[in-house]
């Protein structure tokens, strides 16, 4: 167990050194998630109690099979000493070595034994439900975060498109001012209004290089500008929420949630350590057998050659059998305490999974909630875009004839600017909302 622990510490060692190879630019959300599950620390440590319930039931296993051990016990003795052949009293060196085999078997253990077993195998189960729920919640997180470097992207598509507008509008405002045609006020809103979009691009610019920041760290990888993303056109139409209610997500998710799994195998594994705790009420017989010879470097008796070693190995060959039956009449209440650890146990594991049951219906209900909502924010939004995109185009042909000043051209600009925005916060997280549905219903988590 040591060699493979110290391999596995190799293993992620290695892994941590390879994050800082990966190659950052325009990575796929795929590549994202990929990235994500060999860096997390979290997912690492879950694999790793893994390893330890998987430790556990090969230990328990072991305890079914006979335990066999070998001794060797050379040993050498002055002055005054039994001889070990003949049993007298000696004053001489003597030189012996001692040599036995053991081993023993448990008959009967009030199925302690097998009880520990079926505990230890279903932790195994359970920690690779866990080890699948933190899979889970490190892609649902990755994907968020990609989301929303995508739409931080938009976002600064749509703040430099309007500058690009502003600026066109503020260069012919300055030929017609210095033609006489407008007064030096409607430079002066127009120059403005530049600055203020202006402003706008460095916002959204900070704000994609933040939404690349949380990916990078999420990733666990170094930042640098040359951290990117690559993406498809992503169109919320494509996207189509599930023709279901809370109580049939609901019902689905409790039977592949794999955090459900693991606690209703939590409860299971618990009723087996009751069961086992309750065995050690019950008397214990096992059997064991030893086999004992030694060796001695002096003759037994005067004017004796000494025997040569195998042959005196031979001549004290000793075997014994033994059939041991241990009742527990009286355990200074270790027996009771562990019975009512191992019930406390399992109504711990019981609450828990009540816990894990109700967290569920709640995310989902959430969920549900803002599904809903965030599709009729999406479909709103697209109404107002299509009104105030037809607005601002007669703006911009009234203010092209003089019709109205920079100040009202600026009103109308700015509402379709924060109504694209809306749009485009509204597309993205109506996008999420419908993939977090489709986690719960056991789809697969991609864009």
């Amino acid at each position: 167990m040591k060699k493979v622990y110290f391999l596995f510490s190799l293993l992620l060692l290695a892994g941590q050194l390879r994050a800082q190879d990966y190659q950052v630019t325009d990575l796929t959300l795929q590549e994202c998630i990929e990235i994500a599950l060999e860096n997390n620390i979290n997912l690492q440590r879950t694999e790793l109690n893994l390893a330890n319930t998987e430790a556990a039931l090969l230990e328990a296993r072991g305890n079914v099979l006979p335990s066999f051990s070998l001794g060797f016990a050379p040993q050498i003795r002055w002055g005054r000493n039994i001889n070990p052949v003949t049993n007298l009293f000696e004053t001489r060196r003597i030189g012996a070595v001692n040599m036995v085999a053991n081993s023993n078997v448990t008959l009967f253990a009030g199925r302690q034994i097998q009880n520990s077993i079926n505990q230890a195998l279903t932790n195994v189960e359970a920690s690779q439900f866990d080890v699948e729920a933190s899979r889970n919640d490190i892609t649902l997180t990755v994907i968020n975060l990609f989301v929303n470097v995508v739409f931080a992207k938009e976002q600064l598509n749509i703040a430099q498109s309007q500058l690009k507008t502003v600026a066109e509008q503020r260069d012919r405002t300055t030929r017609l001012v210095e033609a006489g045609s407008l007064p030096t006020a409607e430079r002066l809103d127009i120059e403005a209004q530049t600055a203020t979009s202006e402003l706008e691009v460095i916002n959204a610019s900070n704000n994609l290089r933040l939404a690349r920041l949380n990916l990078a760290q999420m990733l666990q990888v170094p930042f640098s500008n040359e951290f990117d993303i690559s993406f498809p056109d992503l169109e919320a139409e494509d996207y189509n929420l599930a023709e279901t209610d809370v109580n049939q997500i609901f019902a689905i998710a409790l039977e592949t949630m794999p955090q459900v799994r693991a606690a209703g195998l939590g409860v299971e594994a618990s009723e087996f350590g009751v069961k086992a705790a309750k065995g050690g009420f019950y008397p214990t017989l096992s059997l064991g057998g030893n086999v004992f010879s030694n060796y001695i470097d002096q003759p037994s008796l005067p004017n004796f050659e000494i025997n040569p070693f195998f042959q005196q190995i031979e001549n004290n060959l000793a075997q014994q059998v033994t059939l041991n039956l241990n009742i527990p009449v009286f355990s200074n209440f270790r027996n009771r305490a562990n019975l009512q650890r191992a019930r406390v146990q399992r109504r711990m594991s019981e609450l828990q999974q009540v816990e894990t049951q109700n967290q569920l219906r709640q995310d989902i209900e959430t969920a549900f909630t803002n599904a809903m909502a965030s599709r009729q924010a999406y479909r709103s939004s697209q109404r107002r875009v299509s009104s105030l995109e037809e607005a601002f185009r007669m703006s911009q042909q009234r203010y092209d004839v003089g019709g109205i000043n920079a100040v009202d051209f600026q009103i109308a600009q700015n509402n379709l600017f924060n109504a694209q925005a809306d749009l485009i916060n509204a597309k993205y997280e109506y996008i999420f909302r419908v993939k977090v549905l489709d986690f719960y219903l056991g789809n697969p988590i991609s864009l």
